[in-house]
């Protein structure tokens, strides 16, 4: 059976690059599992899913790379892994994941993704992983920080000229999500890892030293 390492947190805690490197010196697989709601998103935008998304996930034909070293996604046939970074699906994504249908979908995308893997185990980032997804996994990880660093490491990806546009999408996107699920307090059995004050070197070294404790 494939082990799961769950991993939590709001945008710009740096789950997204901390679990890469985790996986990496696992030698395990990463999952993304905010990229299927962005690629999601970008079916809905692009013509490929119309209609209520409830009765037409079934047009949704998503595929993704579970390697850290070659990450890919892919809608159909083409890939969509630059374009559902786009401001547009940014601002868009949280419609998406709000609908009760969809989250259920995507708990079920993400338990087949790993089942069928293949792989000694996988770390699976996103939002509400460690309560919903995989509540059994063998480790929980809450990867949160303050919102000010958020924020920073969020403009310094975009530079000066993006640091209002980040501070919008952060925020908002912190208000809506949280109306699905809490990511920034851990549930009963989830290890809390706050970055704040952390490298991303130290990040990584919290994390894997949570695994190696079991």
């Amino acid at each position: 059976m494939t082990k799961i390492i769950a991993i939590d947190g709001p945008a710009g805690s740096g789950k997204s690059s901390v679990s890469k490197q985790v996986a990496r010196s696992l030698g395990y697989g990463y999952l993304d599992t905010g990229a299927a709601y962005r690629a999601l998103a970008w079916a809905v935008a692009n013509g490929v899913v119309t209609g209520g998304l409830a009765d037409n996930l079934a047009d949704f034909d998503y595929s993704i790379s579970l390697n850290p070293d070659d990450f890919w996604v892919r809608v159909g046939e083409t890939e969509v892994t630059s374009a559902i970074r786009s401001t547009e699906i940014a601002e868009n994504v949280s419609k998406v994941a709000q609908v009760p249908a969809v989250r259920s979908y995507m708990k079920s995308l993400t338990r087949r993704l790993v089942s069928e893997s293949g792989l000694p185990g996988v770390v699976v980032e996103g939002r509400d992983i460690t309560t919903v997804v995989a509540p059994d996994a063998e480790n929980r990880i809450l990867l949160t920080a303050s919102e000010e660093v958020r924020l920073k490491r969020r403009s310094a990806e975009l530079g000066p000229n993006g640091a209002a546009q980040v501070a919008k999408q952060v925020t908002d996107r912190d208000k809506s999500d949280a109306k699905v699920v809490d990511f920034m307090t851990p549930a009963p059995g989830v290890d809390l890892v706050d970055t704040s004050d952390l490298n991303f070197e130290q990040s990584v070294s919290a994390v894997l030293s949570l695994v190696e404790r079991g």
